[in-house]
Order: C-alpha cells, then structure tokens, then sequence
C-alpha cells in the first residue's frame, strides 16, 4: 500500500527492520532510512551528505532533498519527502536516469577529488546533464496548457 505521508523518528543507529511509514534518521551517521513508498518493501537508504541528499526539519516535520528515485528497484518509483508527506512524482527514461547518475557523479568527483567540471571527461558528462529532467506538471498547470493552446 503507498503511503501518503511518512513520521519521522530520530535515531542513533538505523534499524534492521524497519516499520512502513516511518523515516528513521541517524544524525550520528548521517543517514536517513525508510521502506520504499510504494509499499514494495525495499528499504531505501539516503546519505546525507553535500553531493547525495539534504534533510531540513522545522520542529515538526522533515524534508529531503533533491527525490528520491529508486531507479535499481522493480518498483522505480519516485517521489519527493515534503514536510513529512509524500509527493509523487513521473517515471524517468533510461535516458533520464542515466544522465541524472552522470549528473550525481560529476558533482561528486568535483566536491571529494576539487577538480573542477573542466577536469572531467566532458564528452561522456555533458551530453548527459543537457537531457531534459522531466518533471511532473500540476494541475493547474494541465488544466492552463488546455486552455492556452496554440492553433
């Protein structure tokens, strides 16, 4: 069953099994956890750190930044974490995927090697990072597209 929202829990050391609807989070480790959203079961691991993913918590609530896409599971589902509730987001390509894992690499190699993206293999990376990300229109978007089309 997917979630709609999930509670956080704050924790020095990430359970082995973890609960449904529940974001553990490991301050000491910098790491956050939870079962995949769509009810598939994975557990999800997501490193907070300058080059993965970004936690931000208002005294209430959590959100993690940027998505999370489980691209190497069956499922591939991907959504975003937005002040403890669950935004769903549209599949990718493969093409997507890809560039997104060129785009994630490439900001590693520049934060933990300090090359600068010059340095880099820019044949193999740049092509990449121009593949439009796609992102899921809202629907007051759609509804604006309709209505504004051009004959």
């Amino acid at each position: 069953m997917k979630n709609a929202d999930l509670k956080h829990e704050f924790v020095e050391f990430i359970p082995r099994l973890l609960e449904d609807g529940i974001l553990y989070v490991s301050m000491t480790y910098a790491t956050a956890a939870h079962n995949c959203c769509c009810g598939c079961g994975n557990k999800v691991i997501t490193p907070l750190t300058p080059t993965d993913w970004k936690l931000t918590y208002n005294g209430e609530s959590i959100s993690i930044t940027p998505s999370i896409g489980n691209w190497s599971f069956p499922c591939q589902s991907h959504y975003w974490i937005k002040w403890g509730r669950i935004k769903w987001s549209g599949q990718w390509s493969p093409e997507e995927i890809a560039a997104g894992r060129d785009r994630d690499r490439l900001a590693k190699k520049v934060q933990f090697k300090g090359a600068d993206s010059t340095t880099v293999n820019e044949k193999a990376i740049i092509p990449a990072l121009l593949l439009p990300v796609k992102q899921s229109r809202g629907f007051w978007r759609r509804i604006w597209e309709k209505l504004t089309v051009k004959v």
